[in-house]
């Protein structure tokens, strides 16, 4: 009768482990070890992750529950110290630059899924959020005076909802002080919160033939060029072409932009999205703009698993 491997054995076999070993050999991972190997730490902790585990006590408790299966499944036994000794020695970029390098495949998986919303074109949501740390554990990290953080800059790839970019800064830093360091795809549209709104970044979306989606904040000052007739029945307000009036905003931003006011009725509020899309219906506007919630999603399994 034919055996078939474990589901964890059969998901580690999918790992590129020529390029992990690659980046193991770039940072030296595995100088002067003999037995528990950078694979086998990120064996451990890809099983730990997948049975969320909260400590490394929890790890080895579940490691000698499945004792006689770990060869199986391509896990090396190992003590709680030896793990936690990997875990504080091995150098974090080793693990890093093989996210980067899984990453962009899991999304080419991805790459012709088609989108709830009726788009052709690649959708990204960017968006940050803060992380706490201890400052006992982590005293780089002073935020205020008895606080940690860092902030995690993050744009998701709506196919798939997988991490296109990932950056991590002083938990200090305005969220669209990273944004310049995002790449722009073109032909993408790029959804963001009305923290993005710094008019010398969304042109150079636009210079780069690239599109976005965003909240209009009420102090910019606008003049309306034209407005187009809009079905009220599904909330939608208003659908205008705009220029903005100041001479300063005017020259970071020259060209028309489109201006959608829309009702939300369920929360009794109405939102306004600023856009340089032209070509698509204005419900499809707000629908993307409502898509960026996977971001948020995406922050708070972040912020749940992460103990310090």
């Amino acid at each position: 009768m034919p055996r078939h491997s474990f589901i964890l054995a059969q998901f580690l076999a999918l790992l590129p482990r020529y390029e992990f070993q690659r980046i193991v050999n770039k940072y030296k991972g595995d100088y002067r070890t003999r037995h528990f190997k950078c694979w086998d730490q990120l064996a451990c902790m890809i099983f730990a992750h997948i049975r969320q585990e909260r400590s490394l006590r929890d790890i080895d408790v579940a490691l000698n529950a499945h004792a006689s299966k770990l060869y199986h499944t391509g896990i090396q036994q190992c003590p709680k110290s030896t793990l936690a000794d990997a875990n504080e020695q091995k150098d974090y970029r080793i693990f890093e630059d093989f996210a980067k390098v899984t990453m962009p495949r899991a999304r080419r998986e991805y790459a012709n899924t088609e989108l709830a919303i009726d788009v052709t074109k690649a959708v990204y949501a960017l968006d940050a959020s803060i992380i706490d740390l201890s400052l006992s554990l982590y005293p780089w990290a002073k935020f205020r005076k008895a606080k940690g953080t860092v902030k995690l800059h993050t744009m998701i790839d709506s196919r798939g909802n997988i991490p296109a970019f990932l950056t991590i800064t002083d938990g200090k830093v305005h969220d669209v002080k990273a944004a310049p360091q995002v790449p722009i795809e073109a032909d993408g549209i790029y959804v963001v919160d009305r923290g993005y709104v710094d008019f010398e970044w969304l042109w150079h979306i636009h210079q780069n033939h690239a599109f976005f989606v965003t909240r209009l904040k009420t102090a910019i000052k606008w003049t309306r060029v034209i407005s187009h007739p809009v079905d009220k029945s599904i909330g939608l307000r208003s659908d205008q072409e705009i220029l903005l009036s100041t001479k300063r905003l005017q020259k970071l931003y020259p060209v028309r932009l489109r201006r959608i006011s829309f009702r939300d009725e369920e929360k009794k509020r109405t939102i306004v999205f600023l856009t340089n899309k032209f070509d698509i219906p204005a419900e499809t506007i707000a629908a993307l703009y409502k898509a960026r919630w996977e971001i948020e999603l995406f922050f708070k399994w972040i912020t749940s698993n992460t103990f310090v």
